[in-house]
């Protein structure tokens, strides 16, 4: 699906363990991955480090995803938010679309899944991008 060297992403969550996980599945389809355990911290990683797509929990104590996520878009709205919920509720996940995210992933999922979901919000932001610079 092209080249995906360098594609950056941050992967915010406050679970270590989900946060490793993602990393692992990630690095392995070829992308750098940054992380942040919550909001405030991906805020920070995000002004210092140029980002293609971020991937966030919705639920994190403190800034929310939903939080973070306008943040993110009204910084650089042409980055690619994929938002994750560990419930399948699909209010929250209308909600997040609603809101400017590009794409979501509900907890339990499949590592194909999450490569999948990734290069797609990112590959669609690249497409809006020239679009947006061709007009």
């Amino acid at each position: 699906m092209g080249d995906l060297q360098q594609v950056r992403v941050l992967v915010v969550d406050d679970e270590e363990f989900m946060r490793k996980l993602l990393t692992n599945i990630l690095r392995k389809a070829g992308m750098e991955v940054l992380t942040a355990q919550n909001g405030e911290e991906a805020l920070r990683v995000f002004q210092e480090k140029e980002c293609d797509v971020v991937v966030s929990d919705v639920r994190m104590a403190g800034m929310s995803g939903f939080d973070l996520l306008k943040q993110v878009k009204a910084q650089r709205p042409d980055t690619a938010f994929v938002v994750m919920t560990g419930y399948a509720d699909s209010y929250s996940i209308k909600d997040a679309l609603l809101q400017g995210a590009d794409e979501y992933i509900t907890k339990p999922f499949k590592n194909y899944e999450v490569t999948l979901v990734v290069e797609r919000a990112y590959w669609r932001t690249q497409s809006n991008r020239k679009q947006t610079e061709s007009t």
